[in-house]
């Protein structure tokens, strides 16, 4: 691990190292552990999904989301971004909100917020026999002090017309209204919308009770962050936002209160192995494509 890896950005936790990335996992309370071991602005970048309301049972353990969120924000470098997948329980026939309060109080530290939806396919019967079944979570992109300081937007709708010029309109022509666009060639791919579709039971980690898939960890790290940034999960989990920002090239950082878990996600981690990113070439290559098609 060269010397800019190792500038104190992270002490007294236990270190494995890959073959050419390197990643820290720390047991223990992820609010205690980020305020121990986790200097101030030095996340680029952190991917996680916490243990929202109830529907996910974490061996028992709870968490203290105001502290978590005061940390995430004490951590994140200016522009640095937190995407916090979340959903919400339906009790009684009423959704919890839990995931807008958690919104607004990420709001109040000084977070952009900005909404995406992840749209679960395959996700079966979920919420209220009332109204129409849920097949989305929240993914809350939530950027420090403004704007994220790297966006590298994915370009992978294929466009209809893409490679023809695209002309003029006689409107726009009588007119002399815009500039002649004649010579302008409509590009062959088109940035993606903020709904992204991902099938579930898609990992490799079965014994995990809510892995979210590799492509949406994988599609979050490209989109926010470079090669050699920090990236952190402080609810790693079974380790899939470790998998994929060491396949990326980032260094990762993942806190976990359940050993069992963080076995599970070391197991992951050291297998993970460098993938390069196919949008500058053959952005058809990237998962998944077919994002707005059949299952």
């Amino acid at each position: 691990m060269d010397a800019r890896r190792n500038s104190g950005r992270v002490a007294k936790a236990e270190l494995w190292t890959g073959d050419s990335m390197s990643y820290k996992l720390i047991h223990g309370d992820c609010a205690q552990m980020m305020a121990q071991h986790i200097q101030n602005d030095s996340i680029d970048l952190t991917v996680t999904s916490p243990p929202y309301d109830n529907l996910r049972t974490y061996n028992g353990f709870t968490f203290d989301f105001e502290a978590i969120a005061k940390q995430l924000y004490r951590v994140t470098k200016p522009g640095g971004v937190v995407v916090w997948v979340v959903g919400d329980q339906t009790v009684n026939g009423s959704e919890t909100l839990t995931s807008f309060k958690q919104a607004i109080f990420f709001s109040s530290l000084g977070f952009n917020v900005e909404t995406m939806i992840y749209e679960v396919a395959g996700t079966g019967a979920k919420g209220s026999n009332y109204y129409y079944w849920q097949s989305f979570e929240y993914m809350f992109v939530l950027s420090k002090d403004g704007q994220p300081k790297t966006s590298n937007r994915i370009a992978d709708i294929k466009n209809a017309n893409g490679g023809k010029a695209r002309g003029i309109s006689q409107k726009s022509a009588n007119n002399n209204s815009r500039i002649d666009r004649a010579c302008a060639i409509t590009p062959l791919w088109s940035v993606r919308p903020n709904v992204w579709r991902y099938g579930v039971g898609q990992n490799d980690a079965t014994t995990h009770p809510a892995p979210f898939p590799e492509a949406l960890a994988k599609d979050h790290i490209f989109s926010w962050s470079n090669p050699g940034d920090l990236v952190l999960d402080p609810f790693v989990g079974s380790g899939t936002t470790g998998k994929m920002a060491l396949s990326l090239q980032r260094d990762f950082i993942g806190i976990d209160v359940s050993s069992e878990y963080l076995e599970i996600a070391r197991d992951r981690i050291e297998k993970a192995t460098y993938q390069p990113s196919l949008f500058t070439t053959q952005p058809t290559q990237w998962e998944p494509v077919a994002m707005f098609g059949d299952d």
